[in-house]
């Protein structure tokens, strides 16, 4: 996301690699009031617990989604330079997080669109990012 939002702050065209892999996408917040939940909760020591929205984007998607945000129009295209590896592309990530509403009180306070609204908001209060047509993370 910081690659995407930084690139269409800057302005002209996205390019990024694969744009066909999902991702389920948590906001910062909810990660760590899910890590917490966990931590507070008896019986999931030990245990693997997903924390996640249980939902999943494609990167072109959410490309999408953020310019539409942003309120832009850029070309956003793939590039064979930007891509992974064959053997390490994993092409859909997406969260169980049937045990973490189980097992605790956690609910996610963002949904995607309200987080990407706050991620935004704060690389724009930064004035964007030094060298946006790098890779960041």
């Amino acid at each position: 996301m910081p690659t995407l939002i930084a690139q269409m702050m800057a302005g002209g065209d996205v390019t990024v690699g694969n744009l066909r892999p999902t991702r389920d996408l948590t906001h910062v917040a909810d990660t760590v009031a899910g890590f917490l939940a966990v931590a507070r909760a008896d019986g999931l020591a030990g245990l693997a617990v997903n924390v996640g929205m249980n939902h999943e984007i494609s990167i072109g998607d959410l490309a999408a989604l953020i310019a539409r945000l942003m309120g832009v129009s850029p070309r956003i295209g793939s590039s064979s330079a930007r891509e992974r590896p064959a053997a390490s592309e994993v092409e859909r990530l997406v969260c169980d997080n049937s045990l973490l509403l189980r097992s605790t009180d956690w609910q996610p306070a963002y949904t995607l669109e309200s987080g990407l609204r706050d991620t935004i908001a704060w690389f724009k209060g930064r004035g964007g990012v030094a060298r946006a047509t790098e890779y960041h993370i």
